[in-house]
């Protein structure tokens, strides 16, 4: 089984290209489900047609869902969430104050992601299409194992064997209500699921994450801190997909600047995204909206390709620093035809004729390059 998941800035056209693709992989035979985890769904929308928090049929090898995000996280995390509030209600007083202190970014996204891997637990699709939050939401629910299961162990006040025990005498002295025994299996189910996601979400032969974007500074700045988040967390980015291209034709005369931005744009993508395959998309004629228009966009996008395989699997960059240095994949580089600049936010390595930017990772913003040097087609560069 595949799943892929398309992320990116809102408004980059995410929802249609991971919609087009999952019209291809199913048009090649495969058992597709596209789903959505973005709160605001529009996958009913690009197919013209309702689509509910159930698995609705579009075609004979596809199937969509738009999950619903309050639904998985009542189910979820429905008792800790009312221990939590008791809790914080036992000496303040009930209240919207508190509902709202239990609202954490990203949190719905995450238990919404338990979804998907109930649905790649039990093996009915051969390809599982996800069309993501835009990027914040994204990169906050693949950081919440860590952080929200410790969060969890801090805030019970005693352990499940000492409930039954002591759990009453703290109750009554120290007027702290004591956790039920559904909360404890709240939190068991959490951690477990949590662990199990991670693991799933670090498979790179089974999870690919593809970045959508548009030929806009903004925009490509917004790609590249995606790309670099989810590269130093492990995460597999196997494609970037550029949509949204004017073609020449339809930016001459008045338009003559904006067609040089553009080119500025599309030069600067080449140098961000460097050894990952990129596909580009013209703004179309018409609409992208129905099955018809998808099916013809995944072909466009894809052509001789096939979305459904694992596009690129390597390496590209990561930090150490124990050893303040940062690894850049460059196996085709030579030491004489290497350029190092270090700029406030990026390091742009330049080979040849050709150039590469690499957001400054937080850990080395304040230092200088001590020295560089190739190693298994690797360019490891030391900072101090």
């Amino acid at each position: 089984m595949r799943i892929i998941i398309y992320t990116g800035k809102g408004g980059v056209g995410k929802t249609c290209m991971a919609a087009a693709s999952a019209c291809k992989i199913a048009k090649s035979g495969k058992k597709v489900l596209i789903m959505s985890t973005d709160a605001a769904h529009s996958l009913g929308d690009v197919f013209d047609r309702k689509i509910g928090k159930e698995e609705t049929k579009i075609t004979e090898n596809l199937w969509a869902q738009e999950i619903d995000t309050v639904y998985e996280s009542e189910k979820s995390w429905g008792n800790l969430k009312g221990y939590l509030k008791q809790l914080l209600s036992a000496k303040s007083g009930a209240g919207i104050e508190v509902e709202e202190l239990l609202v954490f970014p990203g949190l719905e996204e995450l238990f919404s992601m338990f979804r998907i891997l109930d649905v790649f637990q039990k093996g009915v699709y051969d390809t599982i299409i996800v069309d993501c939050a835009p990027t914040g939401e994204t990169l906050s629910l693949l950081k919440y194992p860590e952080r929200f299961s410790s969060f969890v162990r801090k805030i019970l006040p005693i352990e499940r064997f000492g409930v039954k025990t002591i759990g009453p005498i703290v109750e009554k002295t120290m007027k702290v209500p004591m956790p039920a025994e559904a909360v404890f299996e709240d939190v068991e189910s959490l951690m477990d699921k949590m662990e199990r996601l991670q693991d799933l979400m670090l498979d790179k032969d089974i999870v690919s994450l593809r970045v959508v974007t548009t030929p806009e500074k903004i925009v490509i700045n917004e790609a590249k801190r995606n790309f670099t988040c989810l590269y130093l967390y492990h995460y597999n980015v196997d494609a970037v997909i550029v949509n949204h291209i004017y073609p020449t034709a339809a930016m001459e005369g008045y338009f003559n600047k904006g067609m040089q931005k553009q080119e500025e744009a599309l030069r600067e993508i080449r140098e961000s995204f460097g050894e990952v395959p990129r596909y580009y998309v013209q703004l179309q004629q018409k609409e992208i909206r129905t099955l018809e228009t998808l099916e013809e966009m995944g072909e466009l996008i894809f052509k001789d390709s096939d979305p459904n395989t694992v596009l690129f699997k390597e390496t590209i960059y990561e930090v150490d620093a124990k050893a303040h240095t940062l690894r850049i994949y460059l196996p085709f580089a030579h030491k004489e035809e290497l350029n190092l600049e270090q700029g406030e936010r990026e390091l742009v390595v330049g080979v040849r004729n050709e150039y590469r930017r690499f957001p400054m990772p937080a850990e080395f913003s304040q230092k200088e390059i001590a020295g560089a040097r190739f190693e298994g087609g690797y360019l490891n560069i030391v900072f101090e």
